[in-house]
């Protein structure tokens, strides 16, 4: 970062530097923050999290213009009697920590339940008590389906967009049944939402709540045996890519009739960064993150994915690229999706003067180059390894 630099917020105001405890910063999104942080701001971090292997390249001892202003805390939320101490240190607390993999809401809807809300009201707590700031990351999830898909198939009003655009302050939050395990996960970021709300109701907590729309980019997730467990099942894009650097085809749940936009991880952390230094901006808001401009069905993505593949790794595509499975098959029982998810970006937009910049194509290209020249190695080599009998 440039030194004597005075840097200012939206209003012209000089940014006080701050310390940020952030739960969650060895994963995907936290690294990116870590990084964004440490480039471009003088803010302090402490990093908490069970795993650093995403942020070990920022905790080098040779990285010393850094080593002041990031200090990690290996540290399990849900038992960790530091926990307090280290939000009581901080201006602001950032949580980022979650269970977010599909594939787990159906088959761990206890673990899930718990992680996303029960490990999360001591934060909320412990925020509140101190008097400091905290930005929480929900999700769209929350949402649930769209009025619009209530509605008959070739019903004129499922085009319309106030049946299906996400609104922060209007639109319901539809889940579906209970036998649905597939929901626990939205359920208990719903409920984490609101009592963050109730808090700066009723005692006063400065917040910010964060819904992500697929953020996507390097270092998303594992790819199954290589970096994670071999029969895990990680989200739409890991799975791709997993297909994509094995060479087997890309598996398209129901049909990948699902519609989703998709927004560049470095986007989104411009929009949190805003909200970090603007709290007279950003307190008391739920804002979207996300791009509308990205939408695509699970389908297309597949499609747009493989001719992306093809270009960035100088291999033809195999002769068959998708393959079609149910829900029930890939999921297990109890597995019920959202339709649609377009964000509405009226309030971001308004509040901190954000639009996502990055398209589908670009951000594809600048993942997919990442994950051949993270991967394609290694699974080359797990994949010609005789198999033991």
């Amino acid at each position: 970062m440039a030194n004597g630099a005075v840097r200012l917020d939206l209003d012209g105001n000089p940014i006080k530097p701050l310390t940020i405890c952030m739960i969650g910063a060895g994963g995907f999104i936290g690294s990116h923050l870590c990084e964004k942080l440490l480039n471009e701001t003088p803010h302090k971090i402490l990093a908490l999290d069970v795993y650093n292997d995403k942020i070990k390249h920022l905790l080098e001892p040779d990285t010393s213009e850094w080593a002041e202003r990031i200090q990690f805390h290996r540290i399990n939320i849900k038992h960790d009697s530091r926990l307090e101490g280290l939000v009581k240190m901080a201006d602001l607390t950032i949580n980022l920590a979650a269970i977010c993999t599909p594939a787990d809401y159906n088959t761990r809807p206890l673990d899930t339940i718990y992680s996303n809300f029960i490990d999360a009201l001591p934060v909320v707590k412990y925020c509140s008590e101190n008097n400091k700031r905290l930005i929480h990351f929900s999700t769209c999830e929350v949402y649930g389906k769209t009025i619009g898909s209530f509605l008959p198939k070739d019903h004129p009003l499922r085009q319309d967009p106030e049946f299906y655009v996400l609104k922060e302050d209007t639109s319901p939050c539809i889940f579906g049944s209970i036998e649905k395990q597939r929901w626990s996960y939205a359920c208990a970021k719903q409920l984490i939402e609101r009592l963050v709300y109730a808090e700066g109701a009723e005692n006063g907590l400065e917040f910010t709540i964060v819904r992500p729309f697929n953020w996507i980019g390097p270092r998303m997730d594992f790819i199954p045996g290589i970096d994670g467990p071999s029969e895990g099942v990680p989200r739409v894009l890991a799975c791709f890519s997993n297909n994509l650097l094995r060479r087997e085809p890309l598996k398209l749940v129901d049909g990948g009739e699902s519609q989703r936009t998709f927004i560049y991880i470095k986007d989104a952390i411009e929009a949190v960064l805003l909200m970090i230094e603007n709290p007279e901006r950003a307190n008391g808001h739920i804002f979207n993150v996300g791009n509308p401009n990205n939408e695509v069905t699970v389908r297309q993505l597949a499609e747009m994915m493989t001719k992306v593949y093809s270009k960035v790794s100088g291999e033809t595509a195999i002769e068959s690229p998708t393959i079609d499975v149910s829900s029930k098959e890939f999921y297990g029982e109890g597995y019920d999706d959202s339709d649609k998810r377009i964000p509405d970006m009226t309030i971001i937009n308004r509040q901190l003067g954000w639009n996502p910049k990055t398209s589908l194509w670009d951000l594809l290209e600048s993942t997919l180059t990442y994950q051949h020249r993270t991967y394609a190695e290694a699974v080359k080599k797990a994949t010609s390894k005789p198999v033991a009998s």
